[in-house]
């Protein structure tokens, strides 16, 4: 099975890189990947160097292939934070690496996956190296978008853009490649509106249905103030208990693997000096990978609770496009016969207003409650 396969709904940048794979004359030093979420930048990126590395171009299935594909290929270096930034200091290990010749393979492939991430000082550690480039070293930013990277990066580098796959074939992939039922396999895709991770965690994952199916309900009940404040303290709970249940059992077994590398013991009260040091640096590490990944599900979160409004407009406008939640069609009928396009618009933008506050460092509360009352019911 070839790299490509799944790479879902993005033939276009399949022939693109497949182009510069076989003809030198079609490569170029630094790519840029871009495309909404879930659209498969990071897939793509490691599909790339793959068959850069593989001798049949990506067939799937060769050693270079398979270490390529999960990250473990001695040639490709993979950057994906779950912080709030990638630092200038792992830039300049990067930028190092970059000067270095492949050890094994064709081809030394710098892929960073959250290029959007990257400080100021570390887009500039960044440049000089994609400026001057090593012999047989590719880059791979990958970024929601264009503008969401340096013009500085961008402007030396050669952008593919990938599209949202369509519902159909990302139900396919989940069928074909995890063994999802083909009902719950639509179900998902459309409700993750073609995300291909949270599909496969929607359809996997009891829990992250239910927790989606009572926030795209919240805008059923939000009629005062106090429910508007309650759904918001809602919104944040959702988040905070998913962050608490992703990180705990992580947090505790990364503090132990780091006490056994120093050689400390687990068990003891008090650590030496440097020991503490390392821990404290580690602890902060842990909060700001737990405060990213906060705001990520109140992001998703909000993004399910635009759909309803989304769906509430389709159907006032008769379109036949398919409505995201399907499933909760009597709640969407709801919204629709309380607002009108107008008011559905405006509640649109509230969230997309609240998305880009809890982006900029507002407190997700404070956004939250600002936006859930500009979403209270009208009276009628």
């Amino acid at each position: 099975m070839s790299v490509w396969a799944d790479l879902v709904g993005q033939s276009r940048t399949v022939d693109t890189l497949t182009r510069a794979v076989a003809d030198p004359g079609s490569m170029t030093h630094a790519w840029l990947f871009t495309g909404p979420p879930g659209s498969g930048r990071s897939n793509a990126a490691r599909a790339f160097a793959a068959a850069l590395l593989c001798e049949r171009g990506g067939c799937g299935q060769c050693h270079e292939c398979r270490t390529a594909l999960d990250g473990t290929h001695a040639d490709v270096d993979v950057v994906a934070t779950q912080g709030l930034s990638i630092q200038v200091a792992r830039a300049r290990e990067l930028a190092d690496a970059a000067a270095h010749r492949p050890s094994v393979g064709a081809w030394r492939v710098i892929i960073v996956e959250d290029a959007d991430r990257l400080t100021e000082r570390a887009a500039d550690a960044l440049l000089k190296a994609i400026e001057e480039p090593v012999a047989r070293t590719v880059w791979v930013l990958c970024a929601p978008a264009l503008e969401d990277v340096i013009i500085t990066l961008r402007s030396r580098s050669r952008h593919v853009r990938l599209r949202t796959p369509p519902v159909r074939d990302v139900a396919d992939l989940l069928v074909r490649r995890d063994g999802v039922d083909p009902s719950m396999a639509m179900y998902a895709a459309r409700a993750a509106q073609s995300h291909i991770g949270l599909a496969r965690r929607l359809a996997r994952d009891e829990g992250a249905r239910i927790r989606r199916r009572d926030v795209v309900r919240m805008s059923t009940r939000i009629r005062t103030t106090v429910d508007a404040l309650a759904a918001a303290a809602d919104l944040a709970s959702i988040a905070g208990e998913e962050t608490t249940a992703s990180s705990t059992e992580r947090d505790a077994a990364e503090r132990t693997k780091l006490l056994e590398t120093l050689g400390a013991d687990p068990a003891a009260r008090t650590q030496p000096p440097a020991v503490r040091a390392r821990l404290a640096a580690l602890e902060k590490e842990q909060k700001t990978r737990a405060t990213r990944f906060a705001r990520d599900v109140v992001d998703r979160s909000l993004v399910d609770l635009m759909s309803a409004y989304r769906d509430a407009l389709l159907l006032h406008l008769g379109s036949p496009v398919d409505l995201v939640n399907e499933d909760l069609r009597p709640d969407v009928e709801k919204v629709a016969h309380a607002m009108d396009p107008t008011q559905l618009l405006a509640a649109m933008d509230a969230i997309t207003t609240a998305r880009e506050r809890i982006e900029a460092n507002v407190p997700p509360l404070l956004a939250l409650e600002a936006m859930a009352v500009s979403l209270r019911l009208p009276r009628r």
